[in-house]
């Protein structure tokens, strides 16, 4: 009996006796004669790892890339979105091996509770090469590198190399690699990159988002209660904490929940996957979220500033949730806001 249907998040359980995936990814066949046994199979050089019993396969962890397809046979990803993945997936090699050797990691501080590492800067080369390699003449705007000019300014790069570096250096496996693409000022191509979990979150502006090249959608709730909604706290703009914790009491008497994990993008690439029902959080930098904000749009959620407008490029406050959560949330926020939170 043959039920493929990879890729199966880790945790998942399904009754097995063969599975298949589409050819054009992996085969990958397990007989029910292994019962009651462990496996590791290599399939193409990924690594996949199963616990078998008589009737179901339970995937521990997984390492799985779903590429989209014409009938030709040829991938249809925007040539750009393709330099962006294949970016993010070089600089999340050199993450992943340096997560498994934390000890031997650099740490600064470059600011107030703000931390850069050698890997933030080995991570971020191998973007700005990847790019470099296919795009010359684009400019770039990296975190820890600053402004690359370039000839062409109608393209610009915005990269994070490492959104998380605290829970990194801490050995928190919750960080992301995240990389926009704008062009003449908007928003085009988005990536945001989970190594360690291997999933790649990417949005064409106008193409919808996908995760692992399958697509994804926002929850649309009707009202906050129930919701589970992300948020930062003001770690680097502590002023701002008295304001801030008086919108969270407000918030969280009507929620069911609130996660603060530590990395925008992947807040914001969670919003788009449904896993949180809504995001804000203020002071964040272009590169934080100018990915993750794309590909929360083309999930179906709305991106807003503390106003209700669309200013947050440039004060950095984002709103983000399907239209009626940002609506509500934006009603709890607006009293509270000091003069400089409005801006």
């Amino acid at each position: 009996m043959a039920l493929a249907a990879l890729p199966m998040l880790p945790g998942w359980e399904v009754p097995i006796n063969t599975t298949r995936t589409f050819s054009n990814i992996l085969l990958l066949d397990i007989n029910s004669k292994n019962a009651d046994s462990t496996t590791a199979t290599n399939v193409k050089n990924d690594f996949y790892f199963f616990t078998i019993t008589t009737s179901v396969v339970i995937i521990r962890r997984r390492k799985f890339i779903q590429r989209s397809l014409t009938s030709s046979g040829e991938s249809d990803m925007h040539p750009m979105l393709n330099i962006a993945v294949r970016a993010a997936r070089n600089a999340g090699n050199v993450i992943a091996k340096a997560y498994e050797q934390l000890e031997k990691v650099e740490v600064q501080q470059k600011g107030s509770n703000d931390f850069v590492t050698n890997v933030d800067k080995e991570a971020e080369l191998a973007i700005i090469n990847t790019i470099r390699k296919s795009y010359p003449e684009h400019s770039i705007v990296a975190e820890e590198s600053g402004e690359l000019a370039g000839s062409d300014n109608d393209y610009q790069w915005i990269i994070d190399p490492l959104d998380g570096t605290t829970n990194f250096v801490r050995g928190v496996p919750h960080f992301a690699v995240s990389i926009a693409l704008r062009v003449k000022g908007k928003t085009e191509q988005a990536v945001v990159y989970d190594p360690i979990n291997n999933e790649l979150f990417s949005a064409t502006r106008g193409a919808g988002a996908q995760l692992n090249g399958y697509r994804i959608r926002s929850t649309q709730p009707k009202e906050l209660k129930g919701t589970l909604l992300a948020t930062g706290f003001p770690f680097k703009q502590k002023h701002h904490s008295e304001a801030y914790f008086n919108i969270f009491a407000d918030l969280f008497t009507d929620v069911a929940d609130m996660r603060r994990a530590g990395s925008a993008a992947l807040d914001l690439a969670y919003v788009a996957a449904g896993r949180f029902d809504g995001f804000w959080e203020l002071g964040l930098k272009p590169w934080d979220f100018a990915a993750g904000e794309l590909i929360a749009k083309e999930a179906g959620a709305i991106v807003t500033d503390f106003a209700g407008n669309h200013d947050y490029l440039k004060s950095g406050n984002l709103v983000v949730g399907g239209p009626k959560v940002v609506k509500q949330l934006l009603s709890k926020i607006r009293p509270h806001l000091t003069e400089s939170m409005s801006r």
